[in-house]
């Protein structure tokens, strides 16, 4: 599935009531309310449009849906959000400097102001930071079934996780590969029970419980796993063409100045509003107790609100 976007360039105007980090289902549901309130808003998107949705196979858990792809769920979201008059821009914001009623947003493609900015960059993928794993990134590590599963095709592969992003993929994946390994390093899935009912039903997903993974093996492809049983502490290895990991995702929050939890999550109240008067946050970035499509949505149409709240009392202020 592929998205429409422009590039932001030199002959765009570049003064925004505001700015959106971030095209995830927080960042497109945010766009849509503030372009509806009348605000010239743009989204800046370093990557792909949609965020972690446009990489899972499939949803089921989106009122409204039965089951739907994660790249036509997003592209929906996306087309809804430029009709209500929300622009789309590609660019990496590196910093945000707050002028007071102004903020100056710094990115590869040129500076921007704008009124105010929602925050809604999301996380990415973490690592195992095992031994050779950087290194065959690309070449058998891999950590978006959607988008490489198809390479593995007919092949052994193994999926690192327990939880529900783990435990949906490596269902999606068997659709295309001889066997996955489902390998956790407790000793039950943190999936929903649902997603677990049927992993176990699978014939092709074999699990291997309290393990981890020591080191990634291969020269110019992915060879195999070295495992570690948790409990007794034996090394064995696993011979796969290929490696998903699914262990949590970190917050991309580091060009954004604004109070944290140490994990880099952002601290904001139950408006979005962050340490700082005019910058918002919602979804994955922010610090919360559940993660989920739905509650991104209502934290997107929460910030975009408080944004517009916002740009009003600065332009009352004016007049």
């Amino acid at each position: 599935m592929r998205f429409r976007r422009s590039v932001l360039g030199n002959s765009e105007q570049k003064v925004y009531d505001l700015v959106i980090v971030g095209s995830g289902c927080a960042g497109l549901t945010a766009a849509l309310y503030a372009a509806r309130a009348g605000l010239k808003t743009v989204v800046l998107e370093k990557e792909v449009i949609g965020g972690q949705i446009s990489l899972t196979a499939t949803v089921e858990n989106y009122p409204g849906f039965k089951e739907i792809s994660g790249p036509e769920l997003m592209r929906l979201f996306q087309e809804q959000a430029e009709a209500a008059g929300a622009e789309i821009q590609t660019a990496e914001v590196s910093a945000i400097e707050d002028l007071g009623d102004r903020k100056l947003v710094k990115t590869s493609s040129g500076d921007l102001e704008a009124r105010a900015v929602i925050i809604a960059t999301g996380s990415s993928p973490r690592q195992l930071g095992v031994k050779g794993e950087k290194e065959l990134i690309g070449k058998g590590v891999a950590f978006c079934a959607l988008c490489d599963g198809p390479i593995f095709t007919g092949k052994d592969v193994a999926v690192v996780g327990g939880g529900n992003s783990a435990t949906k993929e490596a269902i999606y994946l068997t659709k295309m590969v001889n066997k996955v390994y489902l390998i956790h390093r407790r000793d039950k899935l943190r999936a929903e029970k649902s997603w677990q009912e049927k992993a176990f039903r699978n014939e092709k997903i074999e699990f291997i419980f309290d393990t981890v993974v020591e080191e990634v093996v291969g020269r110019d492809r992915l060879e195999k796993l070295v495992l570690k049983n948790l409990k007794t502490g034996k090394l064995s290895e696993l011979r796969v063409d290929g490696v998903f990991i699914y262990i949590g995702l970190k917050p991309n929050t580091d060009f954004v100045n604004v109070k944290k939890n140490p994990n880099g999550t952002i601290l904001t109240d139950e408006c979005m509003r962050t340490s700082v008067p005019g910058i918002f946050a919602a979804g994955d970035c922010r610090d919360k107790c559940m993660r989920q499509i739905v509650t991104c949505v209502g934290e997107g149409a929460t910030a975009a609100i408080q944004a517009y709240e916002y740009v009003e009392e600065l332009r009352g202020k004016k007049t």
